[in-house]
């Protein structure tokens, strides 16, 4: 399959002007035999609000004119895309990514782990990991934060995930996760990872892109400096099914899921008391 990611910018508080964004280069990455489409993380609204009542302003439902014109697009283009977007649910607001998928209504992910940063600070964590079975493979989506805490990255593993769909906004001060981790999250679960950062200066925070396309091995196979960029690499995922590496035959091998021992695991999922 052919994968890409749409590093840009970003138009704050207009979800409109950010689907007819996503409309050109759809358009033109459909053109080019590309079945699925990453943009960054709250593509369609923005990210940097500085108060409740800002981020309230901006956040929009899942029926919004917005998403529906970047579903509709989809199904006409019989292509498969994902965004990040500030939700409003009633006077709940989320930090949501949506996956469209020609056939089928948008699916959506709430982002579960939130920094203290930006409109996040606002946000209600999401409570559930959801596995996107898709025509094209197993999707797993996490957004930004969310890749910090390895225990995420790999539930999707375990379940089945062959791809990890990462939308981002990491601003200056992110670069290990956008350098060291996203590799590692790769490699540690042999599956692909793709992030999809934004560029650009909004409400006081600057962007600095690094998008990556990112193999079972680690190996980055595609990836963008700090300037707009469109990713794209060809992949398959059955590549992610097989956890074994095998280095030399009979001699140096290593199986990332066989080897593990849940047993030794347990205080992971303990919970600090609260002071």
């Amino acid at each position: 399959m052919r994968i890409a990611c749409v590093q840009t910018d970003v138009r704050y508080g207009d979800a409109i002007a950010n689907a007819a964004s996503a409309e050109a280069h759809l358009r033109e990455l459909a053109g080019q035999q590309v079945e699925l489409v990453l943009f960054p993380e709250a593509f369609l609204t923005g990210y940097c609000a500085a108060t409740s009542q800002s981020a309230a302003a901006i956040a929009i439902p899942r029926d919004d004119a917005a998403i529906e014109r970047v579903r509709n697009l989809c199904e006409e283009l019989n292509i498969l895309a994902a965004m990040g977007f500030a939700e409003a649910d009633g006077e709940k607001l989320f930090n949501a990514a949506v996956l469209f998928e020609p056939g089928r209504g948008p699916r959506f992910y709430r982002k579960t782990h939130l920094p203290f940063l930006g409109m996040d600070r606002f946000m209600e964590p999401g409570n559930e990991l959801p596995l996107f079975d898709t025509r094209l493979g197993k999707l797993g989506i996490l957004v930004c934060y969310d890749l910090r805490p390895p225990e995420a990255t790999r539930s999707l593993a375990l379940a089945g995930a062959e791809i990890l769909l990462l939308p981002t906004n990491w601003p200056i001060g992110a670069e290990t996760s956008a350098d060291h981790i996203a590799i590692a999250r790769a490699a540690e679960n042999r599956i692909f990872v793709a992030t999809c950062n934004r560029i650009g200066t909004e409400n006081g925070f600057t962007f600095i892109g690094r998008s990556k396309i990112i193999a079972p091995s680690g190996k980055v196979l595609a990836e963008a400096n700090d300037r707009e960029a469109v990713l794209i690499a060809d992949i398959d995922l059955s590549d992610a099914r097989n956890k074994r590496t095998v280095n030399i035959p009979g001699e140096y091998e290593t199986d990332v899921f066989a080897s593990r021992q849940p047993g030794l695991y347990r205080n992971l999922i303990y919970e600090p008391k609260q002071s």
